[in-house]
């Protein structure tokens, strides 16, 4: 297989969600055991992955927790970007990029595009080192 037929690993991977806040999605995923760095959006938060080739196993376990509802998951490899959406832990279908993008918030944009690291945007909240007690009373008050 030459070199233009491999297909290249993400580099990027981040769960779009309707999650209403960066907290509640965070502590989501460090109960799903998934290290990701949720950032705020006006759509709902997203969950960048720390680890871009595991963006799959991420949309799929998000999509279980939050039960029929559905997430985007948005990857970058080199130049070019894929979408698929997935509910209850499926992949559901592959949605044009560019559509998908159409209406998305800024802090979305800046991170496909490379503009601007995760960590510099405002109000992430990370799952990483997030116990599960913590995490259930963080969904506990958010549920309020």
């Amino acid at each position: 297989m030459s070199s233009l037929t491999t297909p290249q690993a993400p580099t990027l991977a981040v769960v779009v969600t309707q999650v209403a806040t960066a907290e509640a999605l965070a502590a989501a995923c460090a109960i799903a055991r998934l290290d990701v760095d949720a950032v705020p959006s006006p759509v709902g938060a997203l969950a960048v992955l720390r680890r871009p080739t595991e963006g799959q196993q991420g949309a799929a376990a998000v999509s279980q927790m939050l039960r029929g509802v559905p997430v985007v998951l948005l990857e970058r490899r080199a130049e070019k970007i894929d979408a698929s959406q997935w509910v209850g832990g499926e992949r559901e279908k592959d949605l044009p990029a560019g559509l998908v993008l159409s209406g998305a918030p800024p802090a979305l944009e800046d991170l496909l595009l490379g503009d601007v690291p995760v960590g510099e945007l405002e109000g992430v909240v990370t799952s990483v080192g997030l116990s599960r007690w913590k995490a259930m009373r963080l969904l506990a008050q958010h549920r309020r």
